[in-house]
C-alpha cells in the first residue's frame, strides 16, 4: 500500500489590510501583506478504495462538501476529467485533518488546508501542473487560498489574491489570542460597508531592527468597525501593546488578535498571561518562504509520482 502523504497547513496573519472599491462582482479590492506562521494544521492523505472522504480532530469542522478540503478535491478531479476521463467525483482517498487553527480567526486555516490539499493530491494523481495553473484553480477556492503555494510574507492585490512575494520579516515571535467568538467574513466586510466612520490614522510605531520600513504603519482597515462590535478585540491589542509587542493588530476579518515580539521569551509570558477561559492563546513564530517551500517539499517528495513545476 501507498505511504501516507502528510503535510503542513500553516496559519497566516495578516500584518497589513487596506479594504478599497467595492468591485463589480460584489468583492473589495484589497492591499494586504500577508505573513506565514509555524503554526499549522496538518493534512494527511490516504490512498484506498472508495469514495473520497475526509476524518477531523474536531468535531466542529464539517467533513462533507461544505469543507475547502473537498471542494479542493472536485476542482481538482474536474479539472482532470478531459485527460483521464474520471467520474464526476473524486474518490480513492481518505482526508486525515489534524486542526489546530482556530476557525473564524482570520488566520486562514481552511484555505491552508485546501492549498495544500491541491498541491497533496495533484501529487497523488500525477498530475503534471505548473504554479500558474495552481493558482488558478486555488483563487477559485477562495482569495487566501493562492497564498498558501508560496508562504513567507507576500503582498497581496485583487482580492487578495494576486500574489507577490516580499523580502520577509526577520523571524520573530509571535502571540496570537482568540476570544470566545469567531466573527464571520461576511458579515465582517457588511459591517464596514455599512459604517459611515473610516478608520482613525494610527501613529507610527518604532521598528525592531532589521524589520522593512513599511512595517511602521501597518494596520487593518476592518479593525476598527469589527471592534465596535465586539470591544473585546479592541482590549485584547491593547493588552499585548502594553506586553511590549512591537506591533499589535487584528487578523483579516477576526476575531483573532495578534501581537509581534522581538523576544521569545517576553512572547511566551504574554501568552500565558493572557490566558482566558473559553479562549485561545498561541504563542508561535513567523516562517519564511524558503522555510515554507523547503517543507513542503519535504512532505511531497516521498510519493515520487507526478510532477510540480
Amino acid at each position: 500500500m501507498p505511504l501516507p502523504l502528510s503535510l503542513p497547513a500553516h496559519a497566516k496573519i495578516n500584518l497589513d489590510l487596506r479594504v478599497l472599491d467595492l468591485r463589480p462582482d460584489g468583492y473589495h479590492d484589497l492591499r494586504t501583506i500577508v505573513q506565514t506562521l509555524a503554526l499549522h494544521d496538518t493534512v494527511t492523505l490516504i490512498e484506498r478504495r472508495g469514495p473520497f472522504a475526509i476524518e477531523c480532530t474536531s468535531p466542529e469542522i464539517p467533513t462533507d462538501r461544505r469543507n475547502l478540503i473537498w471542494k479542493a478535491a472536485s476542482l481538482l478531479w474536474r479539472a482532470a476529467i478531459g485527460r483521464r476521463r474520471r467520474t464526476s467525483e473524486p474518490s480513492g482517498v481518505l482526508v486525515r485533518l489534524d486542526k489546530r487553527i482556530p476557525s473564524q480567526a482570520g488566520l486562514g486555516g481552511g484555505s491552508a488546508d485546501a492549498a495544500v490539499t491541491l498541491l497533496g493530491l495533484a501529487r497523488l494523481w500525477q498530475l503534471s501542473l505548473d504554479v500558474p495553473t495552481l493558482s488558478r484553480l486555488a483563487s477559485r477556492l477562495g482569495a487566501d487560498v493562492p497564498f498558501f503555494l508560496a508562504g513567507g510574507t507576500a503582498l497581496g492585490l485583487g482580492r487578495g489574491d494576486d500574489i507577490y512575494p516580499l523580502v520577509d520579516l526577520p523571524a520573530t515571535s509571535v502571540v496570537v489570542v482568540q476570544p470566545s467568538f469567531g466573527v464571520s467574513t461576511v458579515e465582517a466586510y457588511r459591517w464596514f460597508d455599512v459604517d459611515v466612520r473610516r478608520p482613525a490614522r494610527e501613529r507610527p510605531r518604532p521598528l525592531p531592527p532589521g524589520w522593512p520600513a513599511w512595517a511602521s504603519s501597518l494596520k487593518n482597515d476592518l479593525e476598527p468597525v469589527v471592534a465596535s462590535h465586539h470591544p473585546t478585540i479592541a482590549r485584547i491589542k491593547q493588552a499585548l501593546l502594553e506586553a511590549g509587542a512591537a506591533t499589535a493588530a487584528m487578523s483579516g476579518s477576526g476575531s483573532a488578535v495578534f501581537g509581534l515580539f522581538e523576544r521569545p521569551a517576553a512572547a511566551r509570558r504574554t501568552a500565558s498571561d493572557l490566558a482566558r477561559p473559553g479562549w485561545q492563546t498561541l504563542c508561535t513564530k513567523t516562517v519564511s518562504r524558503v522555510r515554507y517551500e523547503a517543507a513542503l517539499r519535504r512532505a511531497l517528495a516521498p510519493s515520487g509520482r507526478g510532477r510540480i513545476s
